[in-house]
């Protein structure tokens, strides 16, 4: 079933060691933790410098969203997470550090369990009308730029703000109206389906 996610009604977990906090904006299975999820959306604020927890078995995406970015040391190499260059991909395994530019972050991060599924990542300006069309077992998009944004099917109509997010069920087809903003998307695919994974409207712009 789709489903909306107001930010609004998200609340934020600070850190243990103090150098931010972070917003769970959706996880599977329901109410799992870091030892069981299959996948997992948040968004993190990143106030101090310092280490990632690992997460062994798991792949991640992260993407800046908001302020000066950051500089990440992973596994040894530096990976810059700025507005040019805003995402960064690795394995949860991965020994990462990170620095900040000139303050604070406030990053996108999926999690997906390599054993049970993966995911894609993506992003799309928004500029008038379009069509948006969910191919992937699970589908999340997330209102990263802008004021709002409607979602509209046959039979639904949907509303965002800016950092609410929706899951979408598969194989649905909408209509996106927005003047101006930017919205990410994930597609998360499970390993025993056998559909074409080729979704053009959920790639890079």
């Amino acid at each position: 079933m789709t489903m909306l996610i107001p930010y609004a009604n998200l609340e934020p977990v600070s850190w243990k060691n103090g150098g931010g906090s972070t917003t769970e904006i959706a996880v599977f299975p329901p109410d799992a933790g870091f030892d069981d999820f299959d996948w997992r959306v948040s968004l993190a604020t990143i106030a101090n410098d310092g280490p990632f927890s690992m997460f062994p078995g798991v792949e991640r995406t992260l993407v800046l969203v908001d302020g000066p970015g950051m500089t990440l040391d992973i596994d040894g190499a530096p990976t810059l997470l700025s507005k040019g260059e805003p995402v960064a991909a690795f394995d949860g395994e991965s020994r990462v550090e990170a620095k900040l530019n000139r303050g604070a972050s406030t990053d996108f991060n999926v999690m997906t369990r390599t054993e049970r599924c993966w995911h894609r990542f993506g992003r799309r300006r928004l500029d008038g009308d379009s069509t948006f069309v969910a191919r992937a077992d699970v589908t999340v998009l997330f209102l990263a730029e802008g004021d709002s944004l409607e979602l509209c099917s046959d039979d639904q109509r949907i509303n965002l703000v800016r950092f609410d997010a929706v899951v979408l069920d598969p194989d649905t087809k909408w209509k996106l109206r927005a003047e101006q903003g930017a919205i990410f998307i994930v597609d998360i695919h499970y390993y025993d389906d056998e559909d074409d994974l080729d979704n053009e409207d959920g790639m890079y712009e």
